[in-house]
């Protein structure tokens, strides 16, 4: 099932290229707002699901004619992993285990936009990854056993803004800023993905593609990732668990920017890129830059304010 919120967080049903409505069906579950209401959903799905399917067979809207939204406006928890690929066998070992938090303001869902803040990151990325949902509460869970938390899957962009200083506080300045957590377009429940370690991830800017990679290439998996993050602190319904993205396809996120994610599966996210300042970066990829026989870091910039004189 792909679950959608459309318009003003009506909770839908996607079925082909349009939308059911099935707010009614979960109007019981306690809620203060969508965000609440579709955890409640998650954690109670067993449930709702044969009330929902039937639902779901009623009047349609065309998909076209909707606004989406984000799918989760408000998890409790997002947990990002860090370096958790192998980058097309570029890296001769996994990286140790690692992940950071994002805040929930982060959250942004399709047509929305990212907005570049004013401040002197070198570069602005957006990375594209596979993130999960969690389905049932996670506390210490065994790798064996992780993946029977898992509700469901969805596209997810990290964004960042690197090169923040100190270097002692550049995860939190780098990753937690508004809008620098885009998901979508919609929830899709973990039954209709049969292995979500062999799913291709395309990313496109602008109609470039930029990267391009698959979910084989994790080093730390799915069920490894669950266990140690829950051995961490506990997973709730509803939680996002990203899983990673593969470096080498980065380029730097600017104004302008149409940006379109695609995960087999998982539909297609966009969105765009809003920066008031109207900086410019070159364009070039890390792999891009690699191929030249330039340095693989981050694109530098080239005009606007913090750039170098």
């Amino acid at each position: 099932m792909k679950l959608v919120h459309f318009n003003d967080y009506r909770l839908g049903v996607l079925k082909g290229d349009a939308v059911v409505d099935v707010t009614h069906v979960v109007q019981d579950i306690p809620h203060t707002g969508p965000h609440d209401r579709i955890s409640g959903l998650i954690a109670r799905f067993d449930a709702y699901r044969a009330r929902l399917e039937a639902a779901s067979e009623g009047p349609r809207l065309n998909i076209a004619e909707v606004r989406l939204r984000a799918p989760l406006p408000k998890p409790g928890n997002i947990v990002c992993m860090a370096v958790n690929y192998m980058e097309d066998g570029t890296r001769s070992e996994p990286a140790p285990i690692n992940a950071f938090h994002k805040a929930a303001t982060a959250i942004i869902g399709p047509g929305d936009v990212m907005e570049l803040p004013d401040v002197g990151a070198s570069v602005f990325e957006g990375e594209a990854e596979m993130a999960l949902v969690i389905g049932k509460r996670a506390c210490r869970v065994q790798a064996a056993d992780a993946m029977q938390h898992v509700f469901g899957y969805m596209n997810f962009i990290d964004g960042s803004a690197r090169g923040m200083v100190p270097a002692a506080q550049s995860f939190f300045q780098m990753k937690s800023r508004d809008t620098f957590a885009p998901i979508g377009p919609w929830l899709v429940t973990a039954d209709e993905i049969a292995d979500p370690l062999n799913l291709p991830i395309r990313l496109w800017v602008n109609g470039v593609l930029k990267q391009s990679f698959n979910t084989n290439d994790m080093a730390h998996k799915i069920a490894r990732c669950i266990e140690w993050v829950s051995h961490i602190h506990t997973l709730e319904p509803g939680d996002i668990l990203a899983t990673g993205t593969n470096h080498r396809g980065l380029g730097a996120f600017q104004d302008g920017d149409q940006v379109e994610l695609e995960t087999e599966g998982l539909g297609r996210l966009k969105i765009s890129v809003r920066d008031a300042l109207k900086r410019r970066w070159e364009g070039e990829t890390r792999l891009q830059r690699t191929e030249a026989g330039k340095s693989p870091d981050t694109a530098p910039q080239v005009s606007g304010k913090y750039a170098s004189a």
